[in-house]
């Protein structure tokens, strides 16, 4: 994946975790790359991306 997409990929899922706040993050990335089409591998890493963000929202909710 280039540069670009990827940062593109990450600042959307961000963004979609930020306005929906799944209770399940390996579920919620599982739909968002079958959804968008998103490129094999990325799974893992996407996942983590969004548990990390969940984790910003929970202690700043605190």
């Amino acid at each position: 994946m280039a540069a670009k997409g990827h940062n593109e990929v990450r600042e959307s899922l961000l963004e979609m975790t930020r306005i929906f706040r799944p209770k399940n993050p390996r579920k919620f990335v599982k739909e968002y790359i079958r959804k968008y089409r998103i490129t094999g591998g990325y799974e893992d890493e996407l996942t983590q991306l969004v548990e990390n963000e969940l984790g910003k929202m929970d202690t700043s909710a605190s």
